[in-house]
């Protein structure tokens, strides 16, 4: 069964949540400061948090910054 639109876009939503999640978790209050901590384009990091051209390449980078493998950060999602 093929999903809606708006199913699509609720769990795009749910992964940048998560992604924020594990960045205030790792003490940056500002998306900023940790995109600039760890080489990520400013602009691209924002709109991963936003939910908005999340790529498997910088979701796969930015889960070896906290340590995750694909399988640990989809286990609870």
């Amino acid at each position: 069964m093929e999903k809606s639109k708006e199913e699509l876009d609720k769990e795009i939503l749910l992964v940048a949540e998560k992604i924020k999640a594990l960045r205030v978790k790792a003490g940056y209050t500002s998306y900023e400061t940790f995109a600039f901590t760890n080489d990520i384009n400013r602009v691209q990091y924002y709109r991963i948090e936003k939910g908005q051209n999340i790529t498997l390449k910088t979701l796969i980078k930015v889960l070896k910054i906290h340590n995750l493998t694909l399988q640990e950060f989809f286990k609870d999602l």
